[in-house]
């Protein structure tokens, strides 16, 4: 039944997304899953830190997974398994907000650094057009990991508790998962089981994109590239779009006003990219997910 219901949850989430006239009225989910984390964070991120923080992420994945059987045994318990599956994928609003950078871009450098902040955390002030659009595509790359595949798969793998359990733990990472004075101990368990959790689904990502393509040189590419990646994960969906697209991707910037200097993925691709680039990624994340789509319905089928 999980490959049913995931199958509809796409479609769905393909079609409505995320609806203002509705998460204007009433919180979404990541948003209520967010204020929990940030007062665990307050309340607990004292003494021991490191101890205190396994235990609040042990709480978290707990309270998710319960919280999914119980809406799965209620009264048309598949209908909420589906919407809830269809909240909390993000293939239409990751396309709208990829897309937004590239409407910025038409515009002017100016609106393309403000619509590329909306969606990455590194400083965007002296970015100019190549640095918008390489900003743009690595964020749909890993975005298309961490935000369709990753609770495509573990909805497939756990029903409505297996995608709330990832998409708890992803959201704590997104906010203590960091290397910080405050963070790197009590964080720690989040950004690990974060890791843990989004190891398969990120090797899956890059497979996908290469096959969606038949692209040998986007398996060259993972193959010498992936690892280069700070993120044990986040380098593999990244390498795959950057040998699809044969663009450079990732290279230096800036962090809180703080040059790194990392390296290319893809070096010999090209560089000076823009609008066209980013509506081409764009492009794959909608031939990637039609691909997930006929799978899944073939496991529906059969």
């Amino acid at each position: 039944m999980s490959a049913g219901l995931l199958l509809g949850a796409m479609a769905l989430d393909a079609v409505m997304g995320e609806p203002r006239w509705l998460w204007s009225r009433v919180p979404h989910p990541a948003v209520l899953m967010g204020r929990l984390i940030g007062l665990a964070d307050i309340r607990f991120n004292t003494g021991p830190r490191w101890h205190n923080g396994v235990l609040v992420v042990l709480g978290l994945v707990a309270g998710a997974a319960l919280l999914g059987v119980v809406i799965e045994a209620l009264p048309l318990g598949w209908l909420w398994s589906l919407i809830g599956g269809a909240i909390l994928l993000a293939q239409k609003s990751l396309v709208q907000h990829v897309q937004a950078v590239a409407d910025g871009l038409r515009y002017g450098v100016g609106e393309g650094r403000r619509a590329v902040a909306m969606i990455v955390g590194r400083d965007t002030r002296a970015m100019d057009e190549p640095a918008i659009a390489r900003a743009a595509i690595e964020s749909a790359a890993e975005n298309f990991s961490d935000g369709v595949i990753a609770p495509a798969f573990w909805f497939l793998v756990g029903g409505l508790p297996g995608i709330l359990v990832y998409k708890i733990v992803n959201t704590a990472d997104s906010m203590i998962g960091y290397r910080t004075p405050r963070h790197e101990e009590f964080g720690w368990a989040a950004a690990r089981l974060d890791d843990v959790l989004n190891w398969v689904p990120a090797r899956i990502t890059a497979c996908l994109i290469a096959l969606a393509f038949w692209s040998g040189r986007a398996v060259d590419v993972v193959r010498q590239d992936a690892g280069l990646h700070r993120s044990p994960n986040a380098g593999w969906p990244e390498a795959a779009m950057a040998g699809v697209l044969d663009v450079a991707l990732s290279g230096p910037r800036s962090y809180h006003g703080q040059s790194r200097d990392f390296p290319w993925v893809n070096g010999s691709g090209e560089r000076q990219i823009g609008v066209a680039e980013i509506e081409r990624a764009i492009s794959v994340l909608w031939r990637v997910w039609a691909v997930v789509a006929a799978c899944t319905l073939v496991l529906a089928l059969f």
